[in-house]
């Protein structure tokens, strides 16, 4: 490896290190790991001091081999990698760097006296970000080692941009789709994937289940005990009736006002009864006075209960009238109970 000084070929090389040398200012750069290849222990020092100067932390590989394994323990920010090296040459080096973890994303120039087109196309198709020919010249190489570590940091920003957005929009859907006050489904959020588990069970021909839930006599609760006693009262039961189901395919929705209800894919109508009277157990559970009810002492729910496996000329609107009439006879009967209604097509 050789270095072009037929600026001042008199010179001592020391002399012209700290003529050429201008410290960088970015941050970035004084903190950057260079890991340097080359078999050549008197080129490696040449240019650890090169770098030295332009406050980049330095380490050292005497061939391709060492590399990879300073590499996987130091996990440097840029490497400058030796073509032609014994044991394991630069090329096959970059190709296996590759395959490390974070690997492709460390820019990797190669230092080549080969400037023949089939020798700079292979140190792209390797792997390598850039490459710069023999004899080098520092400033030229100064310019590449930095644009290579701003894109790589430009690269890093960008995917730390991404993740943060992503777990921003993952919070947005999640906001969009949750019931400010109950912190179960919305009704947005229920009407969608109704839809879609209806859907569903038409093509595969499986059943659906969908129970309606009522809070008796709500507002006498809410008339005597306060609106704020009663969005208590409402997250309380929410949070009961999310415990009779116990599969993530399961959802529990505000449905309006004091009505929940609970969307159970792929459930016969045994499976849809055994939750709804699992939610009202859960409810009376509780003991939450209610001193205004004429159902019980304490706050109860009222549940209707429809199953059908959705023929083609069937709609969504059709399971939510059957669950619906099933809840007005669980009312007429006196509440606190489930029924449940067999859809009968028209």
């Amino acid at each position: 490896m050789l270095i072009d000084d037929s600026s001042d070929r008199h010179k001592h090389p020391n002399q012209e290190i700290s003529q050429e040398i201008n410290i960088l200012e970015t941050s970035s750069s004084k903190s950057a790991l260079i890991l340097i290849v080359d078999d050549d222990l008197f080129m490696r020092k040449i240019l650890v001091r090169y770098l030295e100067r332009e406050n980049y932390r330095v380490i050292e590989a005497a061939n391709g081999m060492e590399a990879l394994t300073i590499y996987q323990e130091c996990q440097p920010d840029i490497i400058l990698l030796d073509a032609m090296m014994p044991v394991l040459d630069g090329f096959e080096c970059c190709a296996r760097l590759q395959k490390l973890p974070n690997g492709d994303h460390t820019p990797v120039l190669i230092i080549t006296a080969l400037d023949d087109r089939e020798s700079v196309d292979r140190a792209y198709a390797v792997g390598a970000s850039d490459y710069v020919t023999k004899p080098i010249h520092w400033a030229v190489l100064r310019q590449r080692v930095r644009r290579l570590l701003d894109q790589a940091n430009l690269r890093q920003q960008l995917e730390d941009t991404n993740k943060q957005l992503a777990v921003v929009v993952q919070e947005l859907r999640r906001l969009v789709s949750i019931d400010g006050l109950t912190q179960v489904a919305n009704r947005r959020c229920l009407d969608e994937y109704l839809e879609q588990e209806f859907k569903r069970s038409q093509r595969e021909q499986i059943p659906i289940s969908l129970v309606l839930c009522d809070i008796d006599f709500f507002k006498n609760y809410n008339d005597n005990y306060g609106h704020q006693e009663g969005d208590r009262c409402l997250q309380e039961i929410a949070q009961a009736i999310s415990k009779s189901t116990n599969r993530p395919a399961d959802l529990v929705a505000r449905y309006g006002g004091e009505e929940f209800a609970i969307i159970l894919p792929n459930t016969d109508s045994e499976g849809g009864m055994n939750v709804a009277i699992r939610a009202t157990e859960i409810v009376r559970s509780l003991q939450l006075t209610h001193d205004f009810s004429r159902a019980a002492n304490h706050v109860t729910i009222s549940c209707g209960v429809s199953t059908l496996v959705p023929m083609q000329d069937l709609q969504v609107t059709h399971l939510l009238k059957s669950a619906d009439l099933a809840l007005y006879l669980a009312k007429a009967e006196g509440r606190n109970c489930v029924r449940q209604n067999a859809y009968v097509p028209d």
